[in-house]
């Protein structure tokens, strides 16, 4: 995962809700440690959201014989936040709660105080305004909105309906372009209908800010519904959606995280010799086979999967030791009977030909090349004093792309001297977070570029816009500037995952299979969890609990689950949604 230091954004150290807020609950049993080596029963590989859900579902059985290893100097993974000046602090990473039936972090959130279950929403004035300055009537951005609304709804109608698409469309973006240019057709004013394509073209801006991508032409039309929209709206934590880690990591004793710690090798599939265990190697025989078959051994038929098993003793911990060989960066050895693999898609597209020895079957590399994981930013601004009118929650800025784009190749598009003129014109609004700070969003290859610019670059840039769009040339510098750099991030690689033109749910669900070290064993040797497991939660947080928990399941199961019960307390809701199965 890289010997490199970790950049300055998003801030790497730890939160209030992070490190500082670590449990100190029972000690638990001690690792056996020799040296450089630890034996441990289950090793976690990564403190996010997928990694701490997986530790408590094992505190929560019973079983406390494990260790987190975290690369980074915090936990929470794409969860964090800094603080800002009059006691505020932004989230650079996860925003907001999606849906609220069956959504267990908004159920944790609501179980701890974080949220108020009556909701009193703020006045939400949206203004949109072209280059020009020129300010777009509200009916007319409300007309184009639904019509908006109406074509992506459509979008996802073709995954559950399962009817064919006009021919050579294949991607998201060509099919709202094709229903935007047939709407756009009874359209006779040239002004009216260049006015009209530049709310369309700021609205797909947005959603691609949504779905994780560069362009809309990207996401694969045909998967786009296999996501799951969980109804309620999104939900924002009044104190912040790093404040959701505080209750994760409460529980959990701090001698079972380490942190910058990260994993160098996982020697996964061992077997005995005269000298001990030694990684077999799969590849000796024919380097170039495909090996899928050798090298993994799907789930047995005994195990039922996704089964959650009650427990009130210890004994489900109770696993022969050493199987896996985890090496870390800083020379230190794990043995562990089984390994938690939350490693972000972004770090295991970079990394995975290096980091599984023996490599991953054919099937699970195959999917992680094919699924994308996409970058997406923000850029916080804070000033000394408001300079909005208090009614104004955000300004969508309706850029002339057609102008500018019409005769442009994909290449140039694509390259420096574009991005360097052009990568602020992927911003589509600016909203208000509080009167004194505003949020904006970039993604794709703008956003990368951005990455590498410095902060007073991007606040001078942004200063011109809002001078350009809002025709006020008053308008403040900002005294703060904050840029979130998740692309650049080692041990993130990106922002979340989606589906790409060619790429199916079936690969999400193939990054999802466990591995066996051998076709007899009961338990796998690999687990693994995060957002881009859940096949229908993925690029969520409660995707990646969920995901969390269904990997420590694989791991407490019974050998012989003639009988399975959910473990539930009467308040997870969405756990007993989980336990239901139709056939």
């Amino acid at each position: 995962m890289g010997d490199k230091e970790e950049p300055v954004t998003p801030a790497p150290s730890p939160t209030e809700e992070g490190m500082a807020n670590i449990g100190s609950a029972g000690a638990g049993d001690q690792p056996q440690t020799s040296g450089n080596n630890t034996n441990v029963k289950i090793v976690i590989i990564g403190a996010g959201m997928a990694g701490l859900s997986a530790a408590n579902h094992l505190l929560q059985n019973g079983c406390d014989d494990f260790l987190i290893l975290e690369a980074r100097g915090r936990v929470g993974g794409r969860i964090v936040s800094i603080p800002l000046s009059n006691n505020q602090k932004v989230e650079l990473g996860a925003n907001w709660i999606h849906g609220v039936l069956g959504n267990p972090i908004f159920e944790l959130a609501v179980q701890h105080g974080l949220v108020s279950v009556v909701n009193v929403p703020k006045p939400h004035k949206v203004v949109a305004t072209t280059e020009d300055g020129h300010q777009v009537p509200f009916n007319i951005l409300q007309e184009i909105y639904e019509a908006y609304v109406c074509f992506l709804r459509r979008c996802d109608e073709y995954f559950l309906c399962q009817y064919s698409p006009p021919p050579d469309i294949h991607s998201v973006g060509e099919h709202i372009n094709y229903e935007i240019e047939i709407y756009l057709s009874g359209v006779q004013d040239p002004k009216e209908k260049r006015l009209k394509q530049s709310i369309f073209n700021c609205l797909l801006k947005r959603e691609t800010c949504i779905t994780g991508c560069d362009n809309m032409d990207e996401v694969d039309l045909l998967e786009l519904g296999s996501y799951t929209e969980l109804q309620g709206g999104n939900i924002v934590l009044p104190t912040g959606y790093s404040s959701i880690l505080r209750p994760l990591g409460a529980q959990i004793p701090k001698q079972s995280i380490l942190t910058k710690c990260p994993v160098k090798k996982i020697h996964w599939k061992r077997k005995k010799t005269f000298t001990g265990l030694e990684t077999v190697d799969e590849n000796s025989e024919d380097e170039h086979s495909d090996d899928s078959e050798r090298t993994v051994t799907e789930v047995p038929t005994g195990e039922v999967r996704g089964a959650s098993v009650e427990s009130n003793t210890s004994s489900n911990c109770d696993y022969p030791a050493g199987n896996v060989r985890i090496d870390c960066e800083d020379g230190r050895v794990f043995h562990a009977a089984h390994v938690i693999c939350t490693i972000p898609l972004g770090v295991l597209k970079n990394t995975h030909r290096t980091l599984f020895d023996p490599v991953l079957p054919q099937y699970k590399q195959e999917s992680i090349e094919n699924l994308m994981f996409g970058t997406v930013d923000k850029i916080f601004l804070e000033y000394e004093r408001p300079f909005l009118s208090a009614d104004i929650s955000e300004i969508m800025l309706l850029w002339d792309d057609d102008k500018r784009d019409m005769n442009s190749s994909e290449e140039e598009l694509a390259s420096e001297a574009y991005l360097s003129k052009n990568w602020f014109k992927k911003i589509y609004s600016f909203a208000k977070v509080t009167d004194t700070l505003l949020l904006g969003w970039v993604s794709g290859r703008e956003a990368e570029y951005m990455e590498k610019l410095d902060h007073e670059a991007v606040a001078e840039k942004c200063t011109e816009i809002l001078r350009n769009f809002l025709q006020d040339p008053y308008v403040p510098k900002p005294k703060r500037c904050v840029c979130t750099s998740w692309k650049s991030q080692d041990f993130t690689g990106g922002a979340y995952t989606s589906i790409p033109v060619g790429a199916t749910q079936e690969d999400i669900e193939n990054l999802a299979q466990p591995l066996y070290a051998t076709p007899q064993a009961m338990k796998p040797a690999i687990v693994f969890a995060g957002e881009h497991t859940h096949s229908s939660f993925y690029s969520t947080v409660h995707g990646a609990y969920l995901s969390g928990r269904t990997a420590a399941q694989h791991l407490l199961a019974s050998d012989e689950p003639d009988e399975i019960i959910m473990e539930s307390d009467g308040s997870d809701l969405s756990a007993w949604i989980q336990g239901i199965a139709l056939d």
